[in-house]
This record gives C-alpha cells, structure tokens and sequence, in this order.
C-alpha cells in the first residue's frame, strides 16, 4: 500500500530483456536506503518488488502483462521515474489510498500554466471514467491528486478526459513536470470506488435503486 506521495524522482540505469520479461534496475539514494530483497516499491505508480538492493540501486523484475498495461514499457535507460516506498504503519497517509495496481493509461492533452500553478488535462480510458468525481482523487504516474473537471465523451478531446492543477512543489518534485504532449501516463482510481461498486452490484431489489 502506497499514499502517492513522490519519495523521490530515480532515474533508469539498465534495462535487461528477458523475452517476455525485463529487469529494470532503478538507481537512487532514497529509496534504496533501507530497501530488502522482497520490499515493494512503486516505479511511476506501479508497484514492484525488489530483487537485487545495493546502496543505490534496485533491480525489479518487470513481467509482459505489466509492460503491455502500463507506462513502463516506454522507460529507456535514463529515463526519470517516480518512486515511493510501501506505507508503514505508523506512517502518515498524506495523500490517499494507493495500492500500485494500474487501472490504465492516460495520454497528456495539454497543460495550461498560470502564475503560480499549471492545469494538466489527461485522456481517460471509458472503462475507469465512472469512477472519477470533481475533487476527488486520481493517482497519475504515482502521484495522488486531486481531479479538477471530469468531462464525458468530448468529441473535441476524443473522449473522456480529466483535468488536475499542480502546484510548483509537485511540478519540481515529481516528472508531471516533464511530460510532453502526447505522453502516456498510469492511472489508478481510488479503490474505495471501486469497493462501493461492487457491493452495491450485489444488493438486491428495491434498495438497488
């Protein structure tokens, strides 16, 4: 279990093809400092578990479902990733519930910037759309966030899509503040959604309703 909260931005520092897998080795300070063979790890929202820890590196074993679903198929050696280490109890959850499970992806629209902030509108995947609400919260690349609008089949923008505004402190503490038009992005809905859907799936009768 995660929070979204960007510990630290990693970069990329070897990609081993394995055929339908790849090691991915991560190399960074923060994370790796008290980082175990087995520990979870989220790459860009994805969650991972280390193989091989030193003091600055981790190696994760990547496998095909994940690279077809998520960003990480796109990483190259020198990439920048997000990175966040699994909640441990006692922690505090500053941003929201994030297990690291990838609901989808997403493709960067455009990015208006203000003075002190910058709107980010992101495509969204019809099968996930239901589960977005105005102010609620959205993870993108790891990052927990706070959906601004949530627009329904927009002709003009081919689809769904959603909007965030980002602070300078995320801008600066994450890679949001690299992407590029066109850019794909892991989504995560919050999971309490998708628990809510499920259970009134099963209520029966009038009370369905």
């Amino acid at each position: 279990m995660f929070t979204g909260l960007v510990e630290s931005i990693g970069t990329v520092s070897a990609i081993e093809q394995q055929g339908d897998a790849v090691r991915l080795t991560v190399r960074d300070a923060v994370v790796t400092s008290d980082a175990g063979h087995g520990d979870s790890i989220a790459v860009n929202g994805c969650c991972l578990t280390v193989v091989d820890p030193t003091t600055d590196t981790f190696t994760a074993d990547v496998m095909a479902e994940s690279l077809d679903r998520t960003s990480l198929g796109g990483l190259a050696v020198g990439s920048r990733v997000n990175l966040e280490r699994a909640l441990a109890a006692g922690d505090r959850l500053g941003g929201h519930l994030v297990q690291g499970h990838v609901d989808g992806t997403g493709r960067l629209l455009d990015r208006t910037p203000s003075e002190h902030w910058e709107v980010l509108r992101f495509t969204l995947p019809d099968d996930i759309a239901r589960y977005l609400v105005e102010k609620g919260s959205i993870t993108v690349q790891g990052v927990s966030l706070t959906v601004v609008d949530v627009v329904d089949d927009d002709p003009a923008a081919g689809g769904s899509w959603f909007s965030v505004s980002l602070i300078p402190t995320t801008l600066a503490d994450t890679t949001l503040g690299d992407l590029r038009q066109g850019d794909l992005v892991n989504l995560e809905v919050d999971v309490l959604a998708k628990y809510v859907e499920r259970m009134l799936g099963h209520r029966k009768g009038p009370e369905a309703s």
